[in-house]
């Protein structure tokens, strides 16, 4: 395993990719800078150096959406398979959300065919081996509070605010509509 800190305004974020990955997608894992890596990352740099084009890709890209970028990502590089069917679909359907938009733990739920499901959306999405770019602070309860974020809730909030999601007084998201929500 191979280790890449990618460093931000909001803390150092580590990749983690194999070199020779066969045919399975290169990155394993991001880790938030709240997160606890493992012993060998303490050797991680910033360098990309003989990654693959994929890897090198995902590390430029996370930069400049840290940064304040207006980026998207491609699911290419990530290996899901080592989620399950229904955090893959989690997974999936919040990583369709789009920059400067929210949803709520339960439309999402609604939306992958498992309405009834809102806190096992909430848990998959807590357990998402690729935080920022598996966007799962996109999600925040139905009140607009902002829920539960693994890199903590001032990050979750620095992230929405960089995507121009706005917050009244109380610190809840102020949006016309929640992504998934049904026509009205």
């Amino acid at each position: 395993m191979i280790y890449t800190i990618v460093r931000s305004r909001l803390g150092d974020l580590t990749v983690a990719w194999e070199s020779d990955s066969g045919t399975r997608p290169p990155v394993r894992r991001i880790y938030l800078p709240s997160d606890v890596r493992p012993p060998e990352a303490n050797v991680a740099s910033e360098e990309v150096g003989a990654a693959p084009e994929p890897v090198a890709a995902l590390v430029h890209r996370l930069k400049g959406y840290l940064a304040g970028e207006p980026l998207t990502f491609d699911l290419a590089p990530l290996d899901l398979d080592m989620c399950a069917a229904f955090q893959q679909r989690v997974l999936r359907a919040e990583f369709a959300i789009p920059r400067g938009e929210v949803t709520t733990y339960g439309l999402l739920a609604a939306h992958i065919g498992a309405p009834r499901a809102a806190r096992a959306v909430g848990s998959a999405l807590g357990r998402n081996p690729f935080p920022v770019v598996i966007p799962c602070h996109r999600a925040v309860h139905a009140d607009g509070t902002l829920g539960g974020f693994r890199g903590g809730l001032p990050m979750k909030r620095a992230l929405l605010e960089m995507e121009g999601v706005p917050f009244d007084s109380k610190g809840a998201v102020r949006v016309s509509r929640y992504w998934y929500a049904p026509p009205s």
